[in-house]
């Protein structure tokens, strides 16, 4: 195996770990916090849970195999399933991304209205939506058997060597399905969050404005105390210019060469670098890894909700371990009280 085959298969290895904990913690929070559950996002945060473990199940072991044995993982049955899975599963995650930076926009641009604007049964409607258009794009690419194993991503997925008879046809498809996943989850991902940046500097102006005011009307204000106001303030405009870019740019790092190199093969005749191939292709697969950082665990509410179940387990552990203890304990005193009786 090459350096560049073990650096690849290490990477794959450290994305399915990290993807695998990361998105089974959140499934934990999601079912351990009733307040979590009552909120709306909270269905496309599960939505998305449960497709990124799906992927990290199914597709990328069967990647790693690939790159680690450059041999077709399983049968042609079984690779059009997987396939299938990954058609679906990355075009819904995608979906859910979009629905929550709309949540999100609603919720900073009207948040009088949120809850009237972004009801239970809207996301369950969006999440119907999601599903619909993964569903058909995939049932479509499974019904033109343009499902199977693929070379250049070492992985069972849209294959366009299956296409031969079809070229047009799946060039087509493969635009639209792009074009209605991919480039439109950018924009909207773009135009929302933009929008929900501009209302927080706003807020922040506002902020500072009033913070000011007070500086200058506490005349005994220690220099010190001053200080750490204007650091404060830098460091609410550069929260929220931070939250902003980490939505955008891990969508667009994550997702942009997969989907062009997906887009140049098509008019290209001269093959790929199966090591690029399969670089792209984990670098999507590394979305499912980050998705719970970006989205949750990195939140108030559920870094709470997980300290709150390792105080719970760690309780459970010292009382489990309190009567062999006080045994031990006992056991040690036992020699003690004998030696008194011979001195």
């Amino acid at each position: 195996m090459h350096t560049a085959e073990l650096a690849l298969s290490l990477l794959l290895v450290v994305i399915i770990v990290v993807s695998l904990l990361s998105n089974v913690l959140v499934l934990i929070c999601f079912l351990y916090n009733a307040e979590i559950r009552k909120q709306v996002p909270g269905l496309f945060i599960l939505n998305l849970t449960f497709c990124n473990l799906l992927l990290s199940a199914s597709s990328m072991p069967l990647t790693l195999f690939g790159v680690l044995s450059n041999a077709h993982p399983g049968g042609h049955i079984f690779c059009q399933v997987v396939g299938f899975l990954d058609t679906f599963l990355t075009t819904n995650s995608m979906l859910s991304m979009a629905a929550l930076s709309i949540d999100r926009w609603v919720a900073v641009v009207f948040p009088l209205s949120y809850h009237s604007r972004i009801r239970h049964r809207d996301a369950v409607i969006a999440l119907a939506y999601t599903w619909v258009h993964s569903l058909s794009f995939s049932v479509v690419a499974a019904c033109l058997s343009w499902v199977g194993y693929h070379q250049l991503y070492a992985s069972c997925t849209l294959c366009n060597g299956r296409a031969v008879n079809a070229k047009t046809q799946f060039a087509i498809y493969t635009v639209v399905q792009h074009s209605l996943t991919f480039l439109l989850v950018s924009v909207v991902l773009c135009v929302t969050y933009l929008k929900v940046l501009k209302v927080a500097r706003f807020h922040c102006k506002r902020i500072d404005v009033i913070t000011m005011q007070t500086l200058v009307l506490l005349v005994d204000i220690h220099p010190s105390v001053r200080q750490r106001c204007l650091e404060e303030q830098k460091r609410r405009r550069q929260r929220a210019t931070r939250k902003i870019s980490t939505f955008i740019g891990t969508f667009v790092i994550c997702f942009t060469p997969y989907v062009i190199t997906r887009i140049v093969e098509l008019f290209v005749k001269e093959p790929f670098n199966p090591n690029w191939g399969v670089l792209c292709k984990s670098l999507a697969y590394s979305k499912a890894a980050c998705d719970p950082f970006v989205y949750s665990l990195l939140r108030h509410q559920y870094r709470k909700t997980c300290s709150d179940i390792i105080n719970r387990l760690l309780k459970r552990i010292s009382f489990s371990y309190l009567p062999l203890k006080m045994m031990c304990e006992n056991i040690v005193q036992v020699p003690e009280v004998l030696s008194y009786g011979f001195t």
